[in-house]
Parts: structure tokens; C-alpha cells; sequence
């Protein structure tokens, strides 16, 4: 009998087979054929349509998911105590991992300089598309007080309206206070909610099982239509940009998160990559933290041993609040746009740019391409053009998937390491 093969390497088979096929369309739309064919069905179309269909899939149990899982785990943790505690130990990880996140992208842009080539600034060789210029328009009634409204979405005046617009910091908070309060009551009262929801969390998680199922086939949607769009070209100071975005990742998710794993919480950093094998696949094709949510609880619980109490506390709250790999992003492109035009930013502006991306990163939506909002708030802060934002647009999409891997890496790490600090143990001994 033929052994099945496993979740993640399924998902790594389609991107392998998604980057070709999306190479080939590539090729024919190139050559002139701007909508191939096949059967009288548009290729590119059925890309994005088993794509999409993957993708709303996942959506769809997000809000549902996010509410049951963050109402069970707090009123599971019982005491206030306790909850400030695991709160405490949750924050500080993620404040302390983001802030070195974004002094790693800040370092390499300032040691690889690729806003300049041969000691000039590259903005002349940087043209901005139509779809940059309408990017600019709508960033331009931005500023630093958006990062006030960031929190004052905290507090939806209408749960229901929230959840309807998929304002996860809204519903996070009010599940978090409904898991306290429920705390608070007699456990006659408290006793048949909390089965209720204890009840739906397990429902949406058989659901998510169902649909990872079909996983593979809408992850090569998603990456054949991103490689069809896109290409494999790689040229001028951008590719540079990017290099740069993406070995700062690497030294984040391979070094410093590794690091912490095994001094902190005594864990097997290369044990722990193929744990996460599935989600951080998933979190790469779908370039969406969100919506990756379920299958990384589930390598969290299954693969790690993190108890349902911890995993469904600090994943949920992660998905939103710990961006590391978005926050390292925005410091990086608001300084290779500085330096794009010429632009001699002092220790002082290089200072606010790190502040500003720390606490922009904690508001930015789960979803593809959301941080080219903050990026808006830094720019308009530290007085840079805001329409540069538009080059950044050629690169977006990959570097997204890349940040995205980050982000949702990191969110495990604090689930795995926490749990150890509050005495877990787990399937993962350090070696």
C-alpha cells in the first residue's frame, strides 16, 4: 500500500507545479496572448478561481474560529491572575520579537544601501504605475494619527457590523472580555456557555481539517496566478530591495526566533521547522496571517504539544498583533525609498521610523498586501513622498509571501516558548 503522502510536502509538490505552469502562461501572455486558453476556459481565470475558492474557504471560519478559540482559552485560564500573567508573558514576547525584527531590516538597509547604485540615488530609474499614483492619492489624507485609530478599533460600537467587516482587533477584544466576565459569573451560568463554546471551537476545527484537505490544489491556484501575473523577472535596484527584505526575514526566522526556541524554551528549533512545515507553506501561498489561523493552531497543538488553553490565547491574539515580518517590511521600504531619493535620514528619523513600524504593525489586517497602509503612516511621518509607495507594488506580492511565513512562524514561537515558561511539556526536547 502506497504511504500517503504528508500535508506539507503535498503543498510543497503544487507550488513546485504552480511556478511552472504559472511560468508558461507567463511565456504565452509575453508573446502576445493575452488571455490562453484552454477548452475555450481562460487559464489564468481558473487559476484565480480554484485560488479564490481556497482562500474564502479559509475566510469563512475566521471570525467564528478567532471568537470561539479566544472566549474558550481566557475563560479557560481561569483566575485574573493567571491571565495577566500569560497576557504579560504574551505581549513582551511579541513587543520584544517585533522590535528586533525591525532593527534587523533596519541594520541591512543601512549596510546594503540599495536605494543607491554607484553611490547614486536610484528614484529616477524607479517610473510609478497608474496603479501607484491612485495608491498616492488615497495615502495622501493619511498621517500619524492613524495609529490612534488603530486602537480606537479595539472598541467596534457593533460587534456584529465588525465581524461583517472583518475588524479582527474589534472582535479580539470582545471576545477577550467576554472570556474574562465569564470568569466572573457563578459556574451554574458560566458552566453551560462555556460548553457551548467549547462545542463550536471543536466544530470549526473539524471544518478547518476538512478544508486543508483541498489545501494543495488551492495553493497552486493562488501561486500559478501570482507567477502568470508576475513573472521570474527580477531586475535593477528593486530586485536588490528585495534581496535585502528577504535575507533580514532569514536572519529573523533562522537565527533570532531559533535562538529563542532553545535558550528560552528549551526547544528543538529544527524539530519545530518541520512542525510548522504546514502552516508556514500555507502562510506563504496565501500571503494572509488570518486566514492561515487554523492550520497553525492545529501544527501548534498536533505537531508542538502546546495544550489547547495556551494555543488558543496567544495564536488568535498573534494573527493580528505580532507582525514581524510586516514591521521589519515597513522599516525597510520607507528606508530604500529615502534612500531612492536621495534622502540623509539622521539617527533621530531612523528612530521614529523604527517607533512608528512597531506600533503600525500591531493594527495591520491579516490580509495580502494590507502594510501598504502603514507604510502610508510612516512615510507621512517622516516626511517622504508618498507617492514612492507605488514601486513597491512590482515586489509586493513575493515578498508579502515571505513576510507572511515570518509572521505566523513567529506567532508559534511565542505559543510554543509561553507554554514551556508556564510549565508545559511538549513533543519537542533541544538537541
Amino acid at each position: 500500500m502506497m504511504q500517503k503522502i504528508e500535508l506539507h510536502w503535498q503543498i510543497l509538490i503544487a507550488i513546485i507545479l504552480a511556478a511552472i505552469s504559472g511560468w508558461i502562461v507567463n511565456g504565452l501572455i509575453a508573446s502576445g496572448n493575452n488571455d490562453p486558453s484552454f477548452l475555450g476556459i481562460s487559464v489564468l481565470g481558473f487559476f484565480k478561481y480554484i485560488g479564490t475558492m481556497f482562500l474564502n474557504a479559509l475566510k469563512m471560519i475566521i471570525v467564528p474560529l478567532i471568537f470561539s478559540s479566544i472566549t474558550v482559552g481566557v475563560a479557560g485560564i481561569g483566575s485574573g491572575g493567571n491571565l495577566g500573567r500569560l497576557g504579560g508573558k504574551t505581549l513582551l514576547f511579541y513587543i520584544s520579537t517585533t522590535l528586533a525584527a525591525i532593527l534587523v531590516g533596519l541594520v541591512l538597509i543601512n549596510v546594503i544601501n540599495p536605494g543607491y547604485i554607484d553611490g547614486k540615488p536610484v528614484g529616477d530609474m524607479l517610473a510609478l504605475d497608474s496603479s501607484g499614483i491612485e495608491i498616492a492619492n488615497v495615502a495622501q489624507s493619511r498621517g500619524p494619527g492613524d495609529i490612534a485609530k488603530v486602537f480606537q478599533s479595539m472598541v467596534p460600537p457593533n460587534i456584529f457590523k465588525a465581524a461583517a467587516d472583518g475588524q479582527i482587533l474589534g472582535i479580539i477584544f470582545f471576545a477577550f472580555l467576554f472570556g474574562y466576565f465569564m470568569t466572573k459569573l457563578p459556574s451554574e451560568k458560566s458552566a453551560p456557555l462555556f460548553s457551548f463554546w467549547e462545542s463550536v471551537f471543536a466544530i470549526i476545527m473539524k471544518m478547518t481539517e476538512w478544508i486543508m484537505k483541498f489545501a494543495p490544489i488551492g495553493v497552486y491556484g493562488l501561486v500559478a496566478t501570482v507567477v502568470a501575473e508576475a513573472g521570474f523577472h527580477a531586475v535593477g535596484p528593486l530586485a536588490v530591495f528585495a534581496f535585502t527584505v528577504i535575507l533580514a526575514l532569514l536572519v529573523h526566522v533562522l537565527i533570532i526566533l531559533p535562538c529563542l526556541l532553545k535558550f528560552v524554551g528549551g526547544l528543538s528549533p529544527y524539530g519545530f521547522f518541520s512542525a510548522m512545515a504546514p502552516a508556514m507553506l500555507t502562510a506563504f501561498s496565501t500571503a494572509s496571517s488570518s486566514a492561515t489561523l487554523p492550520i497553525t493552531m492545529e501544527c501548534v497543538e498536533d505537531n508542538v504539544g502546546v495544550s489547547n488553553k495556551i494555543s488558543s490565547f496567544v495564536l488568535p491574539l498573534g494573527a493580528t498583533v505580532n507582525m514581524n515580518g510586516t514591521a521589519l517590511y515597513e522599516c525597510a521600504a520607507a528606508m530604500f525609498l529615502a534612500q531612492a531619493y536621495g534622502l540623509d535620514l539622521t539617527f533621530g528619523v531612523q528612530f521614529s521610523i523604527v517607533f512608528i513600524a512597531l506600533l503600525t504593525s500591531v493594527g495591520v489586517a491579516g490580509v495580502p498586501s494590507a502594510s501598504l497602509v502603514a507604510i502610508a503612516v510612516i512615510l507621512g511621518a517622516v516626511g517622504l513622498p508618498m507617492e514612492a509607495i507605488g514601486v513597491l507594488l512590482v515586489f509586493d506580492r513575493v515578498l508579502d509571501m515571505a513576510r507572511t511565513s515570518v509572521n505566523v512562524f513567529g506567532d508559534a514561537c511565542c505559543a510554543a516558548i509561553v507554554a514551556r515558561l508556564e510549565g508545559e511539556e511538549t513533543k519537542l526536547a533541544a538537541k
